[in-house]
């Protein structure tokens, strides 16, 4: 009964003082909806960072032989039984596509480049950036297809074009150097000119056929799972299942990645907690302001009976109330805002200078239920904090200092 009329002395407190609590409830639900959009932004560039380790030819994890990392060549090689017997349940994996990969000289009429020679399945590629592609002539026929594929960049930096033919020099299966003759069948168009100056792209048979000596050898198994969060349970399984071989997952094949990606929770709570705790001093000092004008009313409450706990309380549940509708005014404002930022930022304007950052050249806002809920929590957790500063200062009012007011 008493927490039920102290919620509704509250409640009409907030009622009350409208003009004063309106301020406070804008700037609570501005600074939220601020941080709400910010944070939207924050876990957008995350998942980028994700979606761009894991489609730039990695997977979220790969199988390779022991030493291919250290030296990248046919020597170090699998032999494996395609297609793969992937440990647990199937729905676990979104794909899985194996490779050749091998360090390259690509030579034209006019210039040399160093590039990537990549064998493929294209069918299995759909795991990859290569199914985004916008290819200018003709994409791979198949596995047996002996042309090339090449960026745009590499084709200007070769000043070669479709049709043309190259001449591409790679350490075969035996150790000695191959000279292959390839025409150039089209040339792709990918997010970042890194990308395109660092993969070429041919079929996966037609290059064993011409560079491993017609064994089935592949330099790489890379897998893709439907959620980021069975990583490492599947790491586990793949390891056991392959125990002859160099397993790793996308973190310990893209360490730059890795770091910003799992750094970014930590950046969004200390912006989270340095803007809140900014609100907080503003809170504070506004509801001891309230606390001073209300002398009389919180004296003769104590000179009826009420004691210092329920003052305290009164206080707080005051401040709670406050901090509760601002907080879910502010979460609307953000959702809101990140609804009007659905279609992304632009960024094409600086797109090579972010790609290393792996922050695409469109960064579109994610929104998590799961950031909405905790930061609804903190944010009415720290507004309980601070409500016990002008809490403390309403306890001293005595009924005769409110006699003399």
């Amino acid at each position: 009964m008493a927490l039920a009329m102290l919620l509704k002395l509250s409640l009409r407190n907030v009622v009350l003082y409208r003009r004063r609590n309106a301020f406070l409830l804008i700037a609570i639900s501005f600074a939220v909806g601020g941080v709400t959009v910010s944070n939207a932004l924050i876990r957008g560039w995350q998942n980028d960072m994700l979606e761009m380790a894991v489609a730039n030819l990695t997977g979220h994890i790969k199988v390779q032989a022991p030493g291919f990392v250290d030296d990248p060549s046919l020597a170090n090689s699998l032999t494996l039984a395609l297609p793969p017997i992937l440990p647990g349940d199937a729905r676990l994996y979104q794909g899985w596509a194996a490779r050749i990969r091998l360090p390259a000289v690509v030579m034209s009429e006019r210039a040399t480049r160093g590039a990537q020679l990549v064998g493929i399945d294209p069918q299995q590629e759909a795991i990859s950036f290569y199914r985004d592609l916008s290819i200018q002539g003709r994409g791979l026929a198949g596995v047996e297809d002996r042309s090339l594929l090449i960026g745009a960049a590499l084709a200007d930096a070769l000043e070669t074009k479709v049709d043309r033919r190259v001449v591409i020099m790679v350490q075969g299966a035996d150790g000695r150097t191959r000279e292959m003759g390839y025409r150039v069948a089209g040339i792709y168009d990918a997010p970042g000119e890194l990308v395109e100056k660092m993969f070429i792209f041919t079929g996966l048979e037609a290059l064993q056929q011409r560079a491993a000596g017609q064994r089935p050898l592949i330099s790489e198994l890379s897998i893709v799972l439907h959620e980021e969060s069975n990583r490492l349970s599947v790491l586990q399984a793949v390891q056991e299942a392959y125990p002859d071989t160099d397993v790793r997952d996308w973190q310990a094949l893209e360490p730059q990645f890795a770091e910003l990606y799992n750094i970014v929770d930590s950046v969004m709570l200390i912006w989270f907690l340095l803007t809140m705790t900014a609100l907080a001093f503003g809170l504070v000092n506004t509801l001891i302001a309230a606390v001073m004008e209300r002398v009389r009313e919180l004296g003769m409450l104590r000179a009826l009976g009420m004691g210092r706990g329920f003052v305290v309380l009164q206080v707080v549940i005051e401040s709670v109330c406050i901090m509760s509708i601002g907080v879910a005014l502010g979460l609307l404002l953000g959702v809101f805002g990140v609804w009007l930022l659905a279609d992304g930022i632009d960024l094409t304007a600086f797109s090579d200078g972010l790609e290393g950052w792996g922050i695409r050249a469109r960064l579109v806002p994610l929104l998590a239920v799961e950031d909405l809920v905790g930061y609804g929590l903190m944010s009415v957790l720290i507004g309980f904090i601070a409500s016990f500063f002008p809490a403390r200062r309403a306890v001293k009012i005595s009924p005769l200092m409110a006699m003399n007011r």
